[in-house]
């Protein structure tokens, strides 16, 4: 059996990081996360996080992306590096191209996406910004020859399934439901742990080098009629149901506070334009994870909403 690769985490104690880092300690990879030594002090909810970690035996390393020293030191301990930062440290993400040539070691680096696929995404601003930042670090690790593997998530359960895409709410509707234009384009939608566990997956497969890894498994694929549909089903009850037509959305975009205007871009692209499935993955640019890996017992849309009934 050939040795599984060292990973290091960096953005482990974030959103989706933490489920990186289980599913890399679950799937048996020696596993490093990156952690700034004042987290522990400040911070009593990452605190608890990093004990989590140390409890599964993850190692943790002391450092900082704007450390590049302490960078490099982590890099060199590792053979694929994983980026999970958070949005305001996209950009900041060269530090790590610079400390992986300087390390000279890595095998694979999978940056911060997990979103869409950004170079195949219709939105206007200010999404299209947002995405753009994500675009030109794709460039970045290409021109700098890094072996990568960038994954393709689409939306997460915990924010976008858990208030059926109702802006500001947390629960599904019980009563009216707000549709983002005709109800026809189809979204993907999964899970973060399975995110993780495709992820890492990926690792050491050599398919998977230098691609595109989509998360389209088939049970998680819904119009946003469907989607409704399903949930009306499972409460037995029919909402009443308001359409946003495009042009209304895109008025919408333009008079919203900052974030709100980003997140209806993002639905714009997705429930208008189709972003998510409006174009065939080819294998000269991607792979497809749930056929990669039939074994993973991935959770479906159609179980994760039964919570909420």
């Amino acid at each position: 059996m050939t040795q599984k690769s060292k990973i290091l985490i960096i953005g482990g104690t974030g959103y989706l990081g933490k489920f990186v880092v289980e599913a890399s300690v679950k799937a048996g990879h020696p596993t490093f996360a990156m952690v700034r030594e004042n987290t522990l002090l400040f911070d009593p909810i990452k605190g608890k996080l990093v004990q989590k970690f140390k409890n599964l035996g993850v190692t943790l390393l002391h450092g900082d992306l704007y450390d590049h020293e302490s960078l490099v030191k982590a890099i060199k301990q590792v053979d694929v590096v994983i980026s999970v930062v958070g949005n305001l440290q996209l950009v900041d993400q060269v530090r790590i191209v610079d400390a992986i040539k300087e390390a000279g070691n890595v095998k694979r680096f999978f940056p911060s996406e997990f979103g869409n696929d950004v170079d195949r995404v219709h939105v206007v601003e200010p999404a299209k910004t947002a995405f753009g930042t994500k675009v030109q670090f794709r460039r970045t690790v290409e021109a700098n020859n890094i072996p990568y593997t960038y994954v393709a998530a689409n939306y997460f359960f915990g924010h976008f399934l858990a208030n059926l895409l109702q802006l500001g709410a947390t629960v599904p509707p019980r009563d009216k439901v707000i549709i983002f234009g005709d109800g026809n384009p189809k979204a993907i939608f999964n899970k973060e742990d399975d995110i993780g566990t495709y992820t890492i997956r990926a690792v050491d497969d050599p398919r998977t080098l230098n691609k595109i890894l989509y998360l389209r498994p088939p049970g998680n694929i819904y119009s946003f009629n469907e989607l409704v549909s399903l949930w009306e089903k499972k409460i037995g009850k029919t909402l009443e149901k308001i359409y946003v037509p495009e042009e209304k959305m895109l008025k919408d975009i333009q008079e919203s506070p900052i974030l709100t205007n980003v997140l209806l871009g993002f639905h714009h692209g997705v429930f208008v334009k189709g972003d998510h499935t409006n174009f065939e993955i080819e294998p000269s640019f991607g792979v497809e994870a749930s056929q990669l890996y039939p074994d993973v017992k991935y959770t479906s849309v159609e179980e994760y909403l039964d919570q909420f009934v």
